[in-house]
C-alpha cells in the first residue's frame, strides 16, 4: 500500500514541507526567520497540487515537534493539528534532532551522528543518533546541554561520528573536543524531507497520534532571565 504522508517544519531557521508518495519525496525549504507563519500553508499547498493530491487523500501529517525555538515549535504544532482536525487525519510527531541527523547520514553516509541545535543562551539541544533499518534512531535521550557538554553523548566505543546542525557553527568550542567526530556545519537546519522518510517509519510502527494528543517537546521547559532591579 502507498503512504502519503505531508511533513512540515519551522522549529529552527528554515521553514520547510514535504510529501512523500510511496518512495518518492518532493519539497520546499526556505531560510526565513520569523516568516513561518507566512509561508508554510502556502508551501504545502503547492506541494499538494504538485502530487496531485488533496489533504483528505493523505495518511498522516508529520510535524517537527522540536525541540527548536518556542514561537516555531508552536507554529508548527499548531499547523498541523489545524489542518489535520479540518480533514480527520492523524499526526506523526517528529524529532527535529532525529530529522537532522537524517540529513546529516543523507549528506555523510556516516552511520553514527550526533545532532546540535543552537539553542541560545549558551545551551545547545542535541541527540546521538544510529543508522538503523527505519533510518537514524536515537541511541541516547536528547538534551539540552553546555556546549562543552555535548561529548557526555559519545558512545563508550570507537565509532566515527558526524556533527550536524547549528550548535557545530555557533559554538566554535563544540568542535575540537574529539577526534571521533568530523563536522558537516553547512548542514545547520533539521528539513521536512528527512522528517517525511522517517515519518514513513513511525507510520509503519502504529506510532500516528490523534490531532488533539499531539505534543510539542521543548526540552527547555523554563527560561531563565536576569533578574532587573526590583522584579522578582
Amino acid at each position: 500500500m502507498t503512504v502519503r504522508i505531508l511533513a512540515l517544519d519551522t522549529c529552527t531557521e528554515t521553514c520547510s514541507a514535504a510529501i512523500l508518495v510511496g518512495d518518492e519525496i518532493i519539497e520546499q525549504h526556505q531560510f526565513a526567520p520569523r516568516e513561518h507563519a507566512k509561508l508554510l500553508l502556502p508551501m504545502a499547498q503547492q506541494l499538494l497540487a504538485q502530487a496531485a493530491l488533496s489533504l483528505s487523500q493523505l495518511d498522516a501529517i508529520a510535524f517537527g515537534r522540536g525541540p527548536g525555538s518556542f514561537t516555531g515549535v508552536r507554529i508548527c504544532t499548531s499547523t498541523a493539528q489545524g489542518l489535520a482536525f479540518g480533514a480527520d487525519l492523524p499526526l506523526l510527531p517528529m524529532s527535529t534532532l532525529q530529522a537532522l541527523a537524517q540529513q546529516g547520514y543523507r549528506l555523510s553516509q556516516v552511520p553514527h551522528q550526533i545532532a546540535a541545535i543552537d539553542a541560545r543562551m549558551n545551551e545547545v539541544y542535541c541527540g546521538a543518533f544510529e543508522l538503523s533499518s527505519k533510518g537514524m534512531v536515537k541511541s541516547c535521550d536528547e538534551r539540552i546541554v553546555a556546549p562543552e557538554k555535548w561529548i557526555e553523548l559519545l558512545g563508550s566505543n570507537n565509532d566515527a561520528y558526524y556533527g550536524v546542525g547549528s550548535g557545530w557553527a555557533a559554538y566554535p568550542t563544540m568542535q575540537p573536543l574529539s577526534e571521533r567526530i568530523q563536522c558537516h556545519v553547512e548542514a545547520l537546519f533539521p528539513l521536512a524531507q528527512d522528517m517525511a522518510y522517517l515519518a514513513q517509519f513511525a507510520w509503519q510502527n502504529g506510532e500516528a497520534v490523534d490531532a488533539a494528543k499531539a505534543q510539542p517537546v521543548y526540552l527547555r521547559d523554563t527560561v531563565t532571565w536576569k533578574k532587573l532591579p526590583g522584579r522578582e
